[in-house]
């Protein structure tokens, strides 16, 4: 007999484990921590605007689930050791972590790319999934087991051109690091029991980074979006609520032998 139960949609379920979610504010993160909660996990709702974390965490209460809210600006090191610290203070373990806190800038080209807009988008982007990551792992690795999903995107897979207004080299350069570092802790970590898996996702309209983030005027938006429907082989960008069963799948043991995958969750996009 395999010593692996057989498939039940219970395998779904998160009840009994504790999921930290960053930039869990708006956007993606607020879908994200709330399917979380729908599968049964507490979830701690972390973002650096304390009121957006708390309407998100007001969310899954609402609905019957556990859900607790903190601040943390990811790329600072001490307030990612405190978000991690009153989490174990409060709950006692901590199982998933959603590394899903991430900013855009405008879409120069480099030549034109300000120092300043390179820096502080990687000091989030790619600094700040690394100071998660690395102050979870400890807990994780005294459990025997972990899930930790990377935001990366297909903007860190290939090359995006300039004339959709909407990612700059920065960007894609920070969500190629998260490609790549996914893979990096998938195998360091693996014997250990902690799996990490990345999504990368294509255009989801109506996040934060996608409208509000981005200088754009609603006419570039409707040529853009005009655009992306033209190049994605399902004609339409996605609904950010399209994620949450894969973010759900990816933190469950229905992945168990899942680790070190990036998933592109585009309608196709990347494969032309």
């Amino acid at each position: 007999m395999s010593q692996y139960p057989a498939f039940s949609l219970d395998l779904f379920r998160l009840d009994g484990q504790v999921a930290v979610v960053t930039g869990s504010g708006s956007g993606l993160g607020n879908v994200f921590a709330r399917a979380l909660g729908t599968a049964g996990a507490t979830v701690v709702s972390a973002d650096i605007d304390l009121a957006a974390a708390e309407k998100t965490a007001e969310e899954i209460r609402a609905t019957g689930g556990t859900a607790t809210s903190i601040t943390v600006d990811v790329s600072d090191p001490d307030s990612v050791e405190t978000m991690s610290a009153t989490t174990l203070k409060e709950h006692g373990r901590l199982d998933i972590l959603v590394n899903n806190a991430g900013i855009a800038s405008p879409a120069d080209r480099i030549h034109d790319m300000l120092l300043e807009d390179w820096d502080r988008v990687n000091a989030v982007n790619t600094r700040g999934v690394f100071l998660c990551t690395k102050v979870v792992l400890p807990q994780m690795m005294v459990q025997k087991k972990g899930s930790i999903i990377n935001i990366s995107s297909v903007a860190g897979l290939g090359g995006v051109s300039n004339d959709l207004s909407a990612v700059a080299a920065n960007y894609s350069a920070s969500k190629g690091a998260v490609a790549t570092f996914t893979k990096q802790v998938a195998v360091e970590y693996g014997k250990e029991g902690i799996r990490c898996n990345a999504i990368a996702p294509g255009w989801h309209l109506g996040t934060q980074l996608g409208r509000e983030a981005l200088p754009l005027s609603e006419a570039d938006i409707a040529a853009m979006v005009g655009k992306l429907h033209e190049l994605t082989p399902l004609n339409r960008t996605g609904n950010p609520e399209e994620l949450a069963g894969l973010l759900v799948y990816l933190a469950s043991d229905a992945a168990s032998f899942m680790t070190g995958q990036v998933i592109a969750h585009d309608g196709g996009w990347t494969s032309w």
